[in-house]
């Protein structure tokens, strides 16, 4: 069977498409821990474009991160997966997450080890520096928050079912960033009084922010893998939802064509 001439073009433009993408672990150090990131783009160009950092959940540097930072290549960024706890660490484990993460929370560190990050990403020669954003899933979402607070030169974070972090007086005067906020309205860790709380030191420190709250959806709806990880552990209020996790990514999509315009 002959296949048609048009339709031998699409599949060889698909493939090329696909095969230009360069995958590659960087090694870099952040206060005496070696660390590890996973390092996507599209070398069919040689011109700067916006760099993202994505940042991952508790469970560590995994599959999850590292595919999101493949979709954002695809979408023509420079995508860097953030390692934050050490080469090769990551669990599956409920208990060793916490542990893992925990070291981080209120603690100036959560933002230093993200700016080690960034800065790898800014050495690789291919961002345009005004166009650099950051996602981040669940605990990466407040690593997001805390390193835009930080005053590190972003202009604009996603923060996708991310535990939320209150800005101080002094956070909001270091802020470059806009924000979208993507939260799943039955989340269970995240109480009404806590998510108010937030809103308010939003609005105190007059961010440009977007709060999106998805129907339906409990914590990390956008992990096609978060219902086997809570039968496995024996965690209770976590799961995929399709639909909020398709809205969300459209609308950090339609929030990247904002803030990246006319950079």
């Amino acid at each position: 069977m002959r296949i048609p001439a048009l339709l031998l073009t699409f599949f060889t433009i698909m493939l090329t498409a696909h095969a230009s993408l360069v995958t590659k672990p960087v090694a870099y150090e952040q206060g005496g821990v070696k660390l590890e990131g996973f390092l996507v783009y599209d070398d069919q160009t040689t011109a700067l474009r916006p760099g993202v950092l994505v940042v991952p959940e508790w469970w560590g540097l995994n599959d999850f991160a590292k595919d999101r930072a493949r979709q954002l290549a695809q979408l023509g960024y420079v995508a860097f997966a953030v390692d934050m706890y050490g080469a090769g660490v990551a669990t599956t484990d409920p208990k060793k997450a916490g542990e893992l993460a925990g070291q981080f929370y209120g603690k100036p560190l959560m933002a230093e080890r993200a700016q080690a990050a960034l800065d790898q990403l800014l050495k690789t020669g291919l961002v345009d520096e005004k166009k650099v954003a950051a996602i981040g899933f669940c605990f990466g979402g407040a690593v997001c928050q805390t390193l835009a607070y930080s005053g590190a030169p972003l202009v604009g974070i996603v923060s996708f079912h991310g535990s939320l972090v209150p800005a101080s007086p002094e956070a909001a005067a270091r802020n470059h960033a806009r924000f979208l906020i993507c939260h799943g309205a039955l989340d269970p860790f995240a109480s009404p009084e806590s998510i108010a709380a937030f809103k308010k030191s939003l609005d105190d420190g007059k961010f440009d922010y977007q709060f999106m709250s998805y129907s339906g959806a409990i914590h990390a709806f956008t992990n096609p893998g978060a219902d086997a990880i809570a039968a496995a552990a024996g965690m209770k209020g976590i799961g995929y939802n399709e639909p909020a996790a398709r809205r969300s990514w459209q609308h950090m999509k339609l929030f990247f064509d904002e803030i990246f315009a006319g950079k």
